[in-house]
């Protein structure tokens, strides 16, 4: 199900140029409405669902409406983000409360290492049956062949 905003609840981020579900849609999908200041998804039917803009939103207004065999009808599962964690609380349409406490990652942005670096990148991997870090993170030194 595609994301949606709940209006009474957006301020538009209190009037700044882009809001923060428009700054993180993988998709471009969140626009702000200049004149109601109210921020919105222009294409539902693209949405990849991903809960970026869920997730980010510092007023808890963009909501996705959960799958069945994930949130039963009737059910909601709302993220709270904090500096440090993410605190997902699941309320079951019987009146269960779940919560569940995920950490974010604290990496700036641009700084994230994506593999160590003593893992070598050569041009020629993109040749290779094996993954980039393969036969290393494996744990071994070279990987058996087959002979031609």
């Amino acid at each position: 199900m595609p994301s949606f905003v709940i209006l009474e609840k957006c301020d538009g981020c209190k009037g700044q140029d882009k809001t923060a579900c428009m700054y993180i849609c993988p998709q471009d999908l969140m626009v702000l409405d200049k004149e109601k200041m109210k921020a919105w998804n222009r294409a539902p039917d693209m949405c990849w669902e991903c809960y970026n803009c869920v997730k980010i939103c510092p007023q808890q207004a963009v909501d996705v409406r959960g799958y069945a065999d994930f949130v039963p009808m009737g059910a909601s599962c709302v993220p709270l983000r904090g500096s440090q964690d993410i605190m997902w609380t699941v309320k079951f349409r019987g009146g269960m409360v779940k919560r569940f406490k995920f950490p974010i990652r604290t990496t700036p942005e641009g700084q994230c290492v994506p593999f160590p670096a003593d893992w070598p990148t050569e041009t020629d991997d993109i040749r290779s049956p094996m993954l980039c870090t393969e036969p290393k993170s494996m744990g071994q030194d070279t990987f058996p062949t087959l002979k031609k």
